[in-house]
């Protein structure tokens, strides 16, 4: 796969999962680069489909810890308006509400003190390391909140409940779907319309139709065995990188 947007091998150490994001034992974090790539290719396919620009509403239904969308908030804020969050993981998506409130400067603020009592306490200089990212993150928060609003939240549910979905986020408000499908010993699909284990790739395209706008796009990337096909969507770009299948669908 080659880089259209990401095309430079920039330092992203900031953002680093666990350093000021907080982050989740036993859920890797999603690669920075590729996650900015794939939410770059997202705004593009909007602007060429559907000839539109605006900030987009931005939603993951399988977000762990909300890391990759806290980053994009802080990497394309710009075009993002609101983002939301959700989960089936009780844990995960405490903690996603926390690395989401870094999005906004109290926030970002409480962490610094956390981090700053830290440092404090111990002198460790991965806390040290970690009170610098968070000022470069201040930095650039500070500039994005003063021109862009931003609203976000987070919510449990299963990817494939369609109901409980619903009932947090109104129709044919999403604009733009970005998930990493989780595989695995931490996977959990269930479908509460089938009373059992689901193919997810099936019932979570299945559980977003009626939330996503008339010119939404959803970015699905999977271990490279899953496959997204589904017949309410339309295939418009395909790749994969490393051990990782991304597929990028329209409502069809």
């Amino acid at each position: 796969m080659q880089y259209k947007y990401a095309k430079e091998q920039a330092d992203y150490s900031d953002f680093s999962s666990g350093r000021v994001f907080y982050s989740l034992p036993g859920h890797p974090a999603f690669p920075v680069r590729l996650a900015s790539e794939i939410f770059q290719r997202c705004l593009a396919h909007r602007k060429t489909i559907y000839n539109v620009s605006a900030p987009c509403t931005l939603y993951d239904p399988c977000c762990g810890a909300a890391y990759h969308l806290s980053v994009l908030g802080y990497l394309h804020g710009e075009h993002i308006q609101e983002v939301i969050g959700s989960d089936i993981d009780e844990k995960a998506i405490a903690l996603g509400k926390r690395n989401l409130h870094l999005l906004y400067m109290d926030g970002l603020d409480k962490r610094i003190r956390e981090l700053s009592e830290l440092y404090a306490e111990h002198g460790k200089e991965s806390h040290r390391e970690a009170l610098r990212s968070a000022s470069v993150l201040s930095e650039k928060l500070s500039a994005l909140r003063d021109k862009y609003p931003l609203a976000t939240r987070a919510f449990q549910a299963s990817a494939t409940d369609r109901k409980t979905i619903s009932n947090h986020i109104k129709p044919k408000s999403v604009d733009i779907v970005f998930t990493d499908v989780p595989y695995g010993r931490h996977s959990q699909w269930r479908d509460p319309d089938l009373n059992g284990l689901s193919d997810p790739l099936t019932s979570m395209p299945d559980a977003l139709l009626g939330v996503l706008s008339t010119s939404s796009v959803v970015a699905i990337a999977s271990d490279k065995q899953q496959k997204a096909v589904h017949e309410g969507f339309q295939r418009i770009e395909y790749f994969q990188l490393g051990k990782r299948r991304v597929v990028i669908l329209k409502p069809t």
